[in-house]
């Protein structure tokens, strides 16, 4: 995606770069057709992604437009991730490596709910140095709008097509 600096040998990283990505999810009821957004920043460059499911969940939505934003870097980055989504960040940050420990199951014994997206963002975070930053959403974080306005959009689309 971006052409990054060589990468730093020693952390795998590229030097003092960083790529910011906000990310978003959306969905015309839940479960109803859905999208997911995700702007990547990195120095003066910016890209714009979004993606669409027929019938999906808004949660599903959240995870796909992190996953998505990760995916879409070519080379091993530090990267900040900014979402509107407590589910996101707390699962990521505070609730996986417990449900890793547990076999892919909640504290009482219930499979985890939406695991294989948990495990692809587990996957592609761990190409990166990840900070996850939360951030209020509708609130004028501009990034945050637009890929809200990446997400909506791509659901739209997927429900257009439906009808």
């Amino acid at each position: 995606m971006f052409n990054h600096p060589q990468s730093d040998a020693s952390t795998g990283t590229s030097g003092g770069d960083l790529v910011e990505i906000s990310t978003d999810g959306a969905c015309l009821g839940n479960p109803g057709p859905g999208g997911w957004g995700a702007v990547l920043r990195y120095r003066n460059h910016e890209k714009r992604i979004s993606g669409s499911d027929p019938d999906t969940t808004n949660n599903k939505m959240e995870l796909t437009g992190a996953i998505e934003g990760l995916a879409a870097l070519t080379k091993p980055s530090r990267v900040v991730i900014y979402t509107d989504s407590n589910y996101v960040r707390n699962g990521i940050t505070k609730w996986v490596s417990g449900w890793q420990r547990n076999g892919w199951k909640t504290a009482d014994k219930k499979p985890v709910k939406n695991a294989d997206l948990w495990r692809r963002l587990v996957d592609e975070e761990e190409r990166h140095e990840v900070t996850w930053k939360w951030v209020k959403g509708h609130n004028g974080d501009h990034y945050n709008e637009i890929a809200d306005e990446l997400a909506t959009t791509a659901a739209r689309q997927i429900a257009g097509s439906r009808r």
